[in-house]
């Protein structure tokens, strides 16, 4: 079962990063990475055309309350987005009736290999578990995706199995599903 989010009024820091409610004002540097060839097909979606499709797609992430801006602490600079998706698939029948997200990631390409994502992952874990008592989190990467694997592994998560995915593109994914349990409850 998903558990109710609203990431509108949250601010979770990590060394390098704060992760926080997205604003209109982030317009530039969102429109900055998701135009880049290569980062939105790595989560399902194509890159973004023009400065409008990033203003309909940023305008989604603040009326759903469920993503966050990745911003560097040094500079302000929106670098990524780490959203709390409903479950797309569970591992089993067995979470039908617990509670939990999907966690689902975008960075920006010139940040990739430094380690952010992870970082940024397990402070949302810490966040989902202790704070609002999620049960479980699932996280998935297309097969041919090993970066997302790699920030997957590190963050603890283990994998349950294959199954398809229908991209915001339309086509279909192989993808990896993996989940990872809240070590204080007891299931």
């Amino acid at each position: 079962m998903n558990a109710p989010v609203d990431c509108s009024h949250l601010i979770l820091e990590t060394p390098r990063l704060r992760l926080r409610p997205w604003r209109m004002e982030d317009l530039a540097d969102f429109n900055r990475y998701a135009s880049v060839d290569g980062v939105g097909q790595m989560a399902g979606w194509a890159p973004h055309r023009s400065m409008e499709e990033s203003r309909k797609i940023l305008q989604m992430f603040i009326d759903e309350k469920k993503t966050l801006a990745l911003e560097l602490r040094q500079t302000g600079q929106v670098i990524g987005s780490l959203g709390l998706e409903c479950c797309s698939a569970l591992p089993d029948s067995s979470y039908e009736t617990l509670l939990g997200r999907e966690i689902g990631y975008v960075l920006s390409k010139e940040f990739w290999g430094q380690g952010l994502m992870p970082e940024a992952v397990q402070r949302v874990i810490s966040w989902c578990f202790e704070e609002l008592g999620m049960d479980f989190l699932t996280c998935g990467h297309f097969v041919w995706n090993q970066q997302s694997r790699r920030v997957i592994e590190k963050c603890g998560f283990v994998y349950c199995r294959q199954t398809d995915y229908q991209t915001r593109m339309g086509t279909h994914e192989e993808t990896c599903l993996y989940v990872l349990k809240n070590p204080a409850k007891c299931f």
